[in-house]
């Protein structure tokens, strides 16, 4: 193993978008990379010995957002292909942390559940020199969740929070014209899943839209337990990064899975082991995973611990060999 350093500028340290890392993807000259605490994603491009020289973008500026320009969209997942970049919002409710030591306020946190609109979008933004443009969304009254109402799987888990077992989209990955979602929750009974959509473009009022091509496909994988926390195209396999549903410190694997050899349910001597990845005690989650163009895996981390952090403000992401 291998690490790198991502260095980013003074406003993203302010807004800890470097300790919030949940998404990322090569371009052509460095990273594309998402937090799950802002509405904005950035581009950080490689100096010779680090990433950096960041630029940040506001998503607002391209799709328009359910919620507004500011309201967070907790990104989970990114993808490049096809000359697009590809964004998911977890599309999950958040159940409200304890912050006090009262034993009724932190009840009454405890029993409180927060749906926030800019959480439920997938967004697609053309690239032009890894320029983004004006994009489509996937939103509203048409978002994921919405096709999903009435799934006999997924569906009852719509109204649970993420960190609960509930819905939770934690990583895309675009092969050919397929759009593949790993979804951290629901586990059911041990196995994971991971949705396979087909995307269309329309021009609803002026605006950009994207609407699933019906019917959708469900693959349900024996993950041993753990969820699915970001994935990435290798070839003609998919690379899972798998980790735990609920708040909790790993185990943390990264998993090959072939759709063209086996679909639908997954078991677990269909999956390859790649690495198991290190994670820490309240620190260091393995939260995005990309395939370099030289095959090797970066791997970031939500929650770095201070070893990670380094003097020039930035923090430090793993690249393993396979």
């Amino acid at each position: 193993m291998e690490q790198v350093e991502l260095r980013f500028d003074h406003a993203s340290q302010a807004s800890q978008t470097h300790t919030n890392l949940s998404a990322i993807r090569q371009s052509s000259s460095g990273l594309w990379i998402a937090g799950d605490e802002t509405a904005t994603f950035e581009h950080l491009t490689w100096s010779g010995d680090h990433f950096g020289d960041q630029r940040t973008y506001r998503l607002a500026d391209y799709v328009d957002l359910p919620a507004g320009p500011d309201d967070e969209a907790d990104i989970e997942g990114m993808a490049r292909a096809n000359g697009y970049l590809w964004l998911v919002g977890s599309h999950g409710l958040k159940r409200k942390r304890v912050k006090s030591r009262d034993p009724e306020k932190a009840a009454d946190r405890l029993a409180t559940v927060v749906r926030e609109e800019n959480r439920f979008i997938l967004a697609r933004l053309p690239l032009h020199d890894e320029i983004p443009g004006p994009g489509a969304i996937l939103a509203g009254g048409h978002n994921l969740t919405a096709l999903l109402r009435e799934d006999r799987h997924l569906g009852p888990f719509l109204a649970l929070p993420g960190k609960d077992n509930g819905f939770d989209v934690e990583g895309i990955a675009v092969v050919s014209e397929q759009v593949y979602i790993g979804l951290r929750g629901p586990v059911l009974r041990g196995w994971a899943v991971v949705l396979e959509l087909e995307l269309r473009r329309l021009e609803d009022s002026g605006r950009r839209r994207l609407r699933v091509r019906e019917p959708y496909r469900k693959h349900f994988l024996d993950l041993d337990g753990l969820g699915v926390r970001d994935l990435c195209p290798d070839g003609d396999s998919l690379l899972l990064l798998t980790g735990p549903t609920m708040d909790l410190d790993g185990p943390v694997r990264i998993v090959r899975w072939r759709p063209a050899q086996r679909q639908g349910v997954v078991p677990k001597g269909e999956l390859e082991l790649v690495v198991e990845l290190p994670y820490g005690v309240g620190c260091d989650h393995p939260e995005g995973l990309a395939r370099l163009d030289d095959g090797r895996l970066m791997v970031v981390y939500d929650s770095p611990s201070p070893a990670r952090i380094t003097p020039a403000g930035g923090v430090l992401a793993d690249v393993f060999t396979i």
